[in-house]
């Protein structure tokens, strides 16, 4: 018989997390425990905020369902080193709609992971190889979980920056958000040593390391950590304007486009849509970036774009035999 109370709370929220009816007397049996225990434990679960769903009758018993927030959750070990290895293999490779919350419930998750969990974790990271990866490179996830904890708890950080050109340096910094592109994750922060906002390619991080010491957080210059990373990668790269037309609808080829690429505008009465804007990467892969909305296309400026998309279309066309 289960005599701890707040044990017996654990092993019964952890029973009701499995996705299934229990009843009363089968609580009671597990709990070793009378059914009366059993309705007072489920009280004290509803006070806390639990929503635990009761049916009644001979075969009725407890379902717990989804409420209006979320509750926490029970792991057992397995469930636990699952979604653990989840978690970091699409925080390491900044897949497309992983944003920072994602990195910070791994941080939240391995924080309290057990040493013998963690070290499950992570060798089974290092014996699995994922088919496919982003366009963007590798990232360990151990850097992102520092950075991301970092910022939640305004704590200083340190770490070694390798510049594009090569040049190593250590930086200082208070971080102040981290932001995925959807190929790369980059770190605002305010630079302590060069008394001002940088960014900060997270894959040229390395040695994360936080201080301890908390600072009271600046105000950014935009007011949108987006917003300054995209003011900042525009300064320093050669753009280019494009503009390309789809023979698909605005809502179509939106939903297959990065939205930094801009708003699609509808013409025709909205059969086709025409894309402008400015990019940075190569006109290489926005030629394939075009090529995989799947949908005829025009592209209109400029010559560089065009030439590549004529020579990648003939290259595919010869391959095809």
């Amino acid at each position: 018989m289960t005599t701890d109370t707040p044990a017996r709370l654990l092993t019964l929220l952890s029973l009701l997390q499995t996705p299934r009816e229990w009843p009363g007397g089968e609580l009671a049996d597990r709990l070793g425990v009378s059914r009366r225990t059993v309705r007072r434990d489920i009280d004290r679960l509803r006070e806390l905020g639990y929503p635990v769903q009761a049916t009644k009758g001979a075969d009725g018993g407890y379902r717990l369902v989804a409420g209006k927030a979320m509750p926490p959750l029970v792991l057992d070990d397995e469930e636990a080193v699952a979604i653990a290895v989840g978690l970091r293999a699409g925080a390491g490779h900044a897949v497309e709609g992983v944003e920072e919350a994602s990195v910070r419930a791994l941080a939240k998750l391995e924080q309290v992971l057990p040493a013998r969990l963690r070290h499950r974790v992570s060798t089974l990271q290092a014996a699995t190889m994922p088919l496919t990866s982003g366009d963007g490179a590798s990232i360990a996830p151990e850097t992102l979980t520092v950075m991301a904890s970092s910022v939640a708890g305004r704590e200083r950080l340190r770490f070694a920056y390798r510049a594009g050109d090569g040049t190593e340096s250590r930086r200082s910094t208070e971080p102040y958000r981290l932001v995925s592109t959807g190929r790369r994750w980059y770190l605002v922060a305010y630079d302590l040593d060069r008394d001002d906002w940088r960014t900060f390619r997270v894959d040229r991080v390395s040695e994360p390391f936080a201080t301890g010491a908390r600072f009271a957080p600046r105000e950014l210059p935009t007011g949108s950590a987006a917003e300054y990373l995209r003011q900042s990668m525009w300064r320093r790269q050669e753009t280019y304007d494009f503009s390309v037309t789809f023979g698909a609808p605005a809502e179509f080829v939106a939903a297959r486009l990065p939205g930094w690429l801009g708003a699609p505008e509808p013409i025709d009465g909205g059969r086709r849509c025409r894309l402008r804007g400015a990019a940075g990467d190569s006109v290489e892969w926005m030629a394939v970036r075009l090529a995989m909305v799947d949908c005829e296309f025009v592209v209109e400026s400029p010559e560089e774009l065009v030439r590549c998309v004529r020579e990648l279309g003939g290259r595919l066309s010869r391959a095809a035999g």
